[in-house]
């Protein structure tokens, strides 16, 4: 083999050695996340009714803590009379297990426009603060959403015993934290404007430095294979 032709190989070999250091860090999950099928049974005014919504929660990291936004894809509930603008109310909690326990309150705004009588009612996204009592894997589960419209409260509970719909890697402030217990966050409450409505960044961003530690291990790896292969052939030319 004419040292040209090994030159042309050991460039492949470089070449491929960068290949799995960039998959290692395209490949780097932030957090878990999944919609999930809640099946909410609800307790109004003019009796008991039922709907299943998908639910989806998102966080985004800051500082210690973590903003939770809550989704519903579908409506649940209805009213017998229009609901004027303004006149219905959402709020909800989280529930928090894993490795930490508790509940996150979350709160939106109030519906944007008028709800028609027997339309399923679409809940805004709500949001909420979490802040973690220890650290780990946690997981975050919908829980009961309280619509409250025209001085009447609807309570509507997850009846399916549904997965969580977010996992997350969370490190506690000042290592493992104390036993959480009661609520571990509280709702944000007011419009959902402003910074509110970017779509938010799940998870924590140290599961991704440490992917891309091992990335670029990976490329030194490959690189040194590199090195000793081109020192060797020319040993042997030698």
């Amino acid at each position: 083999m004419s040292y040209r032709t090994y030159q042309k190989r050991t460039a492949a070999l470089a070449f491929a050695a960068a290949l799995a250091g960039s998959a290692v860090l395209t490949a780097a999950p932030a957090a878990w996340a999944a919609v999930v099928d809640v099946n909410y049974q609800c307790k109004t005014p003019i009796g008991d009714k039922s709907a299943v919504s998908p639910i989806d929660i998102k966080s985004v990291k800051s500082g210690g803590a973590y903003k939770l936004t809550m989704s519903w894809q579908k409506g649940v509930s209805s009213s017998p009379v229009e609901l004027g603008k303004g006149a219905m109310t959402p709020s909800a909690v989280i529930k928090v297990g894993g490795a930490d326990s508790g509940t996150v309150a979350v709160s939106g705004a109030a519906n944007a426009a008028a709800i028609p009588a027997n339309t399923p009612i679409k809940i805004n996204d709500l949001s909420g603060t979490y802040t973690p009592k220890k650290s780990g894997k946690v997981t975050f589960t919908a829980g009961v959403l309280t619509i409250k419209a025209l001085g009447t409260t609807t309570t509507c509970t997850p009846s399916n015993n549904p997965g969580p719909s977010l996992t997350l890697d969370v490190t506690a402030a000042g290592g493992s934290g104390s036993s959480a217990s009661g609520s571990s966050g509280s709702g944000s409450g007011g419009s959902q404007s402003g910074s509110g409505d970017a779509l938010p960044q799940t998870g924590p961003e140290d599961s991704v430095i440490a992917l891309g530690t091992l990335g670029g291990t990976v490329l030194l790896a490959g690189a040194a294979g590199v090195l000793w292969l081109t020192r060797r052939h020319q040993a042997v030319r030698r």
